[in-house]
């Protein structure tokens, strides 16, 4: 199958590009086109390099980027095929004319801004097609059309069974529906956990350098937070011991344990029982903040200190589909035991009556069909990749400037930058030339001495875009 296909493309390189790059771009143009559609068969390796008089390792580099990223799907004995669950074509179709360089802003970031974000997904890889008709069958639906009145403040139960479901499939997360919270976008989850655990005027541990907006959400639900510093291993359990010693106001402690925000350390087993061993010497709640989870490359998956604690200890977990999908999708959730999640409930219910209806029963049908579950598949390729060009960029260019630890998972780089060199100073000259970084003080409870240390979000941005942002990023370090 796919060995007696003929397939008729004319390959340009581009300035300096490898053949094997230029035939996989090539390629994605037909796909795009729609010439090449979901499920065709490719030339076998042999007899496309001998129709385009090119080297057959070349052919089969091209094939391997490509299934790399997930334009084709290879199976054994079989052949290569487009896959059949690509995006919408309409969101990478080519323009019918050539883009003028000057208009282009993948060519000219200096007029128009490139970010190098702290960890976003690339809106372009949604399956806005399934997703389109996944929304409009919510809308066409008897339970939203009939309904007659507001939802449950949980969430509509199809999502909550739906999310019961993959957590104990992905993340051996085993939580009944009615332990599931449905929130809009993680941030809800965080206020609705720390004004539920905390009183006004009790504190929350939370990890330094660590998420702003998590201390923002506690700081409006009434607790204050205090920093425990971070190391190699994640947060340090020692100091947040005597932190809790020493003061009785403490009631929780936030953590990332999966990919610690911003440095994307992992927690080993040994400091994430020493944690559970605290937690529940000192009555805390554990918030654990898992918001990109599926995003492992390297190594063995991780369970979540959710799926590990005994019942006694309370943990709130928290995860996104935002990250999976789009930051603009903003749908949350939260794994409680039934006597927090009932005054989480409460708490939303006084805030935000339901959620988004439509959505969420568009976002059920997605992970009953499998669709969630194959997107997740095909962007972790993808990001795998572009997590490794963006470490090579960085090797080949600022090694003697810049080091860092190739992040098992996550979609951002913690890049630590050479005594002497001012983190704030680079963002600032990279602003100037169109590119947007997050320097290390931006991640710091204090200003003093914050971390010279830059997070780098990879995700985003696809290849060319990527070089060009380290092309920018070399140009503007301080000399």
């Amino acid at each position: 199958m796919g060995k007696g296909t003929t397939l008729t493309i004319e390959v340009s390189p581009q300035a300096r590009e490898p053949v094997f790059l230029a035939l996989a771009r090539t390629i994605v143009q037909e796909i795009e086109r729609g010439r090449l559609k979901p499920g065709d068969p490719l030339p076998g390796t042999r007899a496309l390099s001998r129709s385009l008089k090119l080297n057959r390792n070349t052919v089969d580099a091209a094939y391997h980027e490509l299934a790399m990223q997930g334009w084709l799907v290879t199976e054994p004995s079989r052949g290569t095929f487009v896959a059949t669950d690509l995006p919408d074509m309409a969101l990478h179709r080519l323009p019918t004319r050539p883009v003028p360089p000057a208009s282009n802003p993948a060519l000219t970031p200096e007029r128009s801004l490139l970010r190098l974000s702290d960890g976003s997904p690339d809106v372009r890889l949604v399956p806005t097609t399934a997703f389109a008709q996944a929304f409009r069958r919510a809308l066409a639906s008897t339970a939203f059309t009939s309904g007659g009145g507001y939802g449950d403040p949980r969430g509509n139960g199809k999502l909550r069974d739906a999310l019961s479901s993959y957590l104990r499939d992905e993340r051996g997360l085993t939580a009944a529906a009615s332990e599931i919270l449905v929130t809009r976008g993680s941030q809800m989850a965080l206020f609705l956990a720390a004004s539920t655990v905390a009183d006004p005027g009790s504190l929350i541990a939370v990890e330094r350098p660590g998420y702003p907006l998590a201390w923002s959400a506690f700081r409006a639900a009434g607790a204050d937070v205090v920093g425990v510093p971070v190391d190699a291993g994640g947060i340090d359990v020692e100091a947040l011991e005597q932190i809790a010693r020493a003061n009785g106001r403490l009631r929780a402690v936030y953590v990332t344990p999966h990919h610690q925000y911003p440095t994307t350390v992992t927690m080993g087993v040994a400091r994430r029982l020493r944690l559970l061993e605290v937690a529940r010497r000192y009555g805390l709640v554990v918030i654990e903040d898992d918001y990109d989870n599926e995003y492992r490359f390297d190594g063995r998956p991780i369970l979540p200190l959710a799926a590990r604690a005994d019942s006694d200890l309370p943990i709130i977990y928290i995860g996104s589909l935002s990250k999976l999908l789009a930051p603009g999708i903003r749908l949350g959730y939260a794994v409680a035991s039934p006597q927090i999640l009932t005054q989480m409930a409460d708490r939303r219910e006084a805030l935000d009556r339901q959620g988004d209806l439509p959505l969420e029963y568009a976002l059920a049908d997605l992970i009953e069909e499998g669709t969630i579950k194959r997107h997740a598949r095909k962007a972790r390729r993808v990001y795998h990749a572009r997590r490794d060009l963006m470490a090579e960029l960085l090797r080949e260019r600022l090694s003697d400037h810049v080091e860092f630890a190739l992040p098992a998972g996550g979609l951002a780089i913690w890049l630590r930058i050479a005594d002497g060199l001012s983190a704030e100073t680079w963002a600032a000259n990279a602003a100037k030339l169109g590119l947007s970084v997050m320097p290390g003080i931006q991640f710091d409870l204090e200003t003093v001495k914050p971390a010279e240390a830059f997070r780098l979000g990879f995700a985003s941005l696809d290849d060319k875009e990527l070089t060009r942002a380290i092309d920018l990023f070399t140009r503007a370090m301080p000399r």
